[in-house]
């Protein structure tokens, strides 16, 4: 991006083209002096202009966000939230049709996707808080000891946090966004939300849409737009920040849990994975294979919870294999408009990018390349790629290449394949499939990880908790306990006589 030699931006400013969509700051919607381009990954082409924030507009934002939570009713009024929460969700749902298009153009989201975790789930995360906050006990009764001659009575509130800073990754826009949104709300916290910088106009749509149809108060709810690091420096080392709630890589959530130790805010992380899918020696190969390969086709690999690591057992290793390319080769991937699309593509050329250069250095260092590892243009596509003959302790091993690329690793017996699945520096998802259920829960058990699928099963909801071990993260998002990452515990006591 141009700029002046002091490295400013020039008031008035406007690179590439008009603002699409404005930030919400303060409970008004503004622009910026200068935008950025935000690309359809399908096609390469400009889907519209972002206003570019600043660290003014940053400070601007959290200054709003903290007048809401220390001068309003806002962080004590449950029926105003409950209300608020109510009139979001009815909004969402009007407004589906608006966000679903948006979607798909601005993600590169296929179309049946945003019938499930792209958008329409997300929508009900917002209707799970709203009702979970009119029967979620804020109080809770100790009961009363004796103590130097006195009956004391002791009880536990929770209370807001106070300012949260939200900054979300591009993969799934709708749903880190509104699980981060939704709790923080209904916990009475105030907002200062970040969307992505490959993803910025679909967040700004939220924000129009709760300035416009919700009545949530000025400040409660502020949204801004960024392509660089300063906005995002400036809210975590913000002394007016109380939680800063953050998803995307590890290496970024390391730098925010450092810039955030200056002021001892609370963190919450959701980071990467490199999540291990074990096919014990009884599971059904066939459906096992199939949900393996469209797993790594499911948004082009762009998951942190996709399982990206088949462990087969050794013996069975070339027929699985067999079975995997052969469902690869089967993964309809193209326009994501089109309803029989499966697979989308990547988010930039800087992502497809990292990935080929991630699958040739593994062929490179001995791997064996099945089937993919083929750019398709035009777009940022890339063929379902699946890999043999590799070290579980090499890159394309152990780091997160979020993008459609399979290893397979065989391993000798249950243990083995436990002890491989866990050689791993992230903990974040895994599943395990077998004939026998209580085995693959018994297998299961031991994966030291935040989330485990056995055979099949669908952990993913606005009511169960979702966060990782390790370098995958700390704290959860959603359920009950994604609630309680935005309260705090004041402990009470009465002396009664």
């Amino acid at each position: 991006m141009p700029s002046d030699d002091s490295g400013a931006r020039p008031a008035g400013s406007v690179v590439g083209g008009e603002a699409t969509r404005r930030m919400l700051i303060d409970g008004r919607l503004t622009g910026s002096g200068w935008t950025f381009p935000s690309i359809d990954p399908a096609t390469g082409e400009t889907v519209g202009y972002a206003p570019d924030a600043t660290a003014d507009d940053a400070a601007a934002a959290v200054a709003a966000a903290r007048r809401a939570f220390d001068t309003t009713g806002w962080a004590t009024d449950v029926e105003l939230r409950v209300d608020c929460l109510d009139r979001l969700h009815r909004a969402l749902v009007d407004r589906r049709e608006e966000l679903r298009d948006l979607t798909i153009a601005e993600v590169g989201a296929p179309r049946s996707l945003t019938h499930g975790p792209q958008l329409d789930q997300p929508i009900e995360i917002v209707r799970y808080y709203a009702d979970l906050l009119k029967k979620h006990p804020r109080t809770e009764e100790l009961g009363e000891i004796e103590l130097q001659g006195r009956r004391h009575r002791r009880w536990v509130e929770r209370e807001a946090a106070g300012v949260v800073a939200a900054i979300t990754a591009y993969n799934y826009p709708n749903q880190l966004a509104l699980a981060k949104l939704a709790p923080a709300l209904a916990a009475g916290c105030t907002v200062v939300l970040k969307g992505a910088p490959d993803t910025p106009l679909i967040t700004l749509a939220l924000g129009e849409l709760i300035a416009e149809d919700t009545g949530i108060p000025p400040g409660v709810v502020n949204v801004l737009s960024s392509q660089g690091a300063e906005v995002g420096e400036a809210l975590t080392t913000h002394p007016d920040v109380d939680v800063v709630s953050f998803t995307g890589s590890t290496a970024t959530g390391r730098a925010i849990m450092k810039a955030a130790s200056g002021t001892l805010k609370r963190v919450f992380l959701e980071l990467g994975g490199k999540s291990a899918m074990i096919l014990l020696d009884d599971a059904d190969y066939d459906a096992t294979s199939m949900f393996a390969a469209f797993m790594i086709c499911s948004h082009a690999g762009q998951g942190c919870a996709i399982t990206t690591r088949l462990l087969v057992p050794a013996r069975d290793h070339d027929a699985v294999v067999r079975r995997v390319a052969a469902m690869l080769g089967r993964v309809p991937y193209g326009d994501p408009a089109d309803p029989k699309t499966f697979m989308g593509p990547l988010i930039s050329e800087r992502q497809r990018d990292k990935v080929d250069g991630m699958v040739r250095r593994a062929v490179e260092a001995g791997a064996t390349l099945v089937t993919g590892g083929e750019r398709v243009d035009p777009g940022f596509f890339y063929k379902p790629t699946l890999l043999t003959g590799v070290d579980p302790d090499s890159e394309i091993a152990q780091e997160e290449v979020f993008g459609p690329v399979l290893v397979v690793i065989p391993y000798e017996d249950d243990d083995d394949a436990v002890r491989i699945a866990n050689r791993s520096p992230y903990g974040l998802s895994g599943a395990v499939h077998s004939a026998d259920r209580d085995r693959a829960i018994a297998v299961a058990r031991r994966i030291r990880t935040g989330t485990l699928s056995i055979n099949g099963g669908n952990y993913f909801a606005p009511d169960a908790p979702f966060g990782g071990y390790k370098q995958s993260g700390i704290g959860r998002e959603m359920g009950v306990a994604g609630l309680e990452e935005f309260q705090e515990r004041k402990t009470f006591a009465e002396a009664l006589g």
